[in-house]
């Protein structure tokens, strides 16, 4: 593209833009390049190169001008696209109904309220939440409206200036995220609206619909339903941390309605900040994002800390541990997830549902499918996503190690960090009615499936072209051993495996029941290698991970 043909595609866009502010920054660059100045030509080339995809995590991206980035622009064609997609596959004499939900992200309400415009413009019924709410509130909605689509602005635990744009589909697909085709056949429409029509000019209407309150009180009836407050609730001493995102207000009614006692709260992330003053990355996985946390509970001399990310589809857990620095330590989210594995598992069995099944995704611990044959459940490793793990058959339960749990699929088909929260909760109650503490149930845990451990390395990149010259590498060149460990299997599910559709995923099966996987990162510049070791021991257990996670790190600088 010319010099000449990068101003005019700018100049378009910006002349169609609503946003005083993006319009701006866009005008800064224009008169920049218009200039000559090298920075502002490379900032608008950079910028339309092409657009953020809409695929099966809707949009993601960080926030500014053009179509690279999330804004009103972006966000209008979507809406739009999605609209009229709809709107094609809809029964005949039958009008869509999309229901449309945000965080406290900047931009999030903006979008949301140009998106209920925009899709009432296009003739379809909108209805938009009363005010900002959880993730998991809106996949609830979805199906409590009996909705056709949904739509959560959000970007989750990503940096502060990300935002991003998440689709549900109803009817038959039970309000679960959306997956291919469907992904693609909206995309397509989207493309027909940034290639034929300008946003200025597409159609919107204020007849939109704002949910009754009750929408949000039925969440809250739902998800206390999870696990009521047994006796050994009284008296426990537990700390929340929001991570300034949207999960406080609704957990608390929550807690009130289960009959569990309020948290010590970290005061400084309770309320919603889109600024994300006190954290560098507002994810609980990243190091430090929990000090606050720690810090409160060490004053408050808690038995356990809990944190939602953002949007409050993800949960972390931490314990008290002397050997942690600080003295605390964040359950991995494999941890997590087999512990509420199991309390799925022995809920099943005493109430036995044909066909029941617990699922993860197959980068999660396998640990899992050693639960559900031992109560004689069905087992799915899916592709990564909730997107997937929620349509597993018969699922009545779902995790993935990235810290999100599905405990209640009959009413949320996606991650909830709301749920799980309670159902952690009711599980720390029952164990202490009986004198034992979280740690415990880890060492019982441990005694069900035998001395497992789970790792990670993850690769920041700044240079997307990086991760797939990685994995055109390990294709190109499967490594022999990782760690000392030897190489048995390798399977490539770039063409699907089994049952498993297409994804850009290398799983590597080494001797002694070890497991390397490697995949881009869906929603950051990532990529991430998810490790899984089966020890003697405990400590027999660590010391494998850790000669594999060595042996990961040097398979990378090699091929780096």
């Amino acid at each position: 593209m010319s010099d000449d043909d990068l101003l005019v595609r700018a100049r378009a866009w910006v002349a169609q833009d609503p946003d005083p502010l993006t319009a701006a920054e866009l005008d800064a660059l224009i008169a920049g390049a218009a200039a000559s100045d090298h920075a502002s030509v490379l900032a608008l080339r950079e910028r339309f190169s092409g657009r953020l995809a809409f695929g099966t995590a809707g949009l993601r991206g960080e926030l500014g001008a053009g179509p690279q980035r999330m804004n009103r622009v972006l966000v209008a064609q979507a809406a739009t696209g999605l609209a009229r997609y709809l709107a094609a596959s809809a029964r005949p004499g039958h009008t869509p109904t999309v229901v449309i939900g945000y965080d406290g992200r900047r931009n999030s309400d903006v979008f949301a309220r140009d998106s209920a415009e925009l899709i009432a413009g296009q003739g379809l019924h909108a209805i938009l939440l009363p005010r900002l709410l959880p993730t998991p509130v809106l996949a609830f909605a979805v199906r409590h409206l009996g909705a056709d689509a949904g739509v959560m602005v959000t970007a989750s635990h990503n940096p502060p200036n990300d935002n991003g744009y998440k689709v549900y589909l109803g009817g038959a697909d039970d309000g679960a995220q959306i997956v291919p085709p469907s992904d693609a056949e909206i995309a397509a429409q989207i493309t027909r609206v940034a290639d034929d029509e300008r946003v200025d000019a597409l159609p919107r209407s204020q007849d939109y619909e704002i949910a009754d309150e009750a929408v949000v009180a039925a969440y809250v009836a739902a998800t206390a339903a999870v696990a009521p407050a047994p006796a050994g609730a009284a008296g426990l001493r537990w700390v929340y941390t929001a991570l300034h995102g949207v999960g406080w207000e609704t957990t608390a009614a929550i807690l009130r309605t289960a009959g569990y006692p309020l948290p010590v709260t970290v005061d400084e992330q309770l309320h919603p900040d889109g600024a994300f003053p006190t954290v560098a990355f507002p994810n609980p996985e990243e190091p430090g994002a929990m000090d606050l946390a720690f810090a409160t509970a060490r004053t408050a001399g808690a038995e356990l800390v809990i944190a939602n990310d953002p949007d409050a589809d993800r949960l972390a857990v931490a314990i008290p541990d002397a050997a942690a620095p600080g003295g605390w330590r964040r359950l991995t989210g494999n941890e997590t997830g087999l512990l509420l594995g199991l309390r799925a598992a022995r809920l099943a069995a005493a109430h036995p549902v044909a066909g029941a099944s617990l699922a993860c995704s197959l980068v999660s611990s396998p640990a899992l499918a050693t639960i559900a044959e031992r109560h004689g459940l069905g087992f799915h490793a899916t592709l990564t996503g909730f997107k997937w793990i929620s349509r597993a058959p018969g699922i009545v339960y779902g995790f993935e190690e990235a810290l999100g749990y599905l405990v209640n699929p009959e009413t949320v088909r996606d991650k909830d960090g709301i749920s799980a929260a309670v159902a952690i909760l009711g599980l720390v109650a029952e164990a202490r009615e009986r004198g034992a503490t979280l740690s415990d149930l880890l060492a019982e845990l441990a005694e069900e499936v035998g001395h497992v451990a789970s790792g990670q390395v993850s690769v920041r990149v700044d240079d997307l072209a990086v991760i797939p010259r990685l994995m055109g590498s390990l294709r190109e060149a499967p490594p022999t051993e990782v760690g000392g460990f030897a190489v048995e299997r390798v399977d490539d599910l770039a063409t699907g495996h089994g049952d498993l559709p297409p994804g850009d995923v290398l799983r590597y099966w080494l001797e002694g029941e070890t497991r390397l996987i490697v995949r881009p990162s869906g929603t950051e510049p990532k990529l991430k290698l998810y490790l899984d070791v089966r020890g003697d021991s405990a400590s027999d257990a660590d010391a494998r991970l850790e000669r594999l996670r060595d042996g990961a790190r040097r398979l990378l600088s090699d091929r780096s």
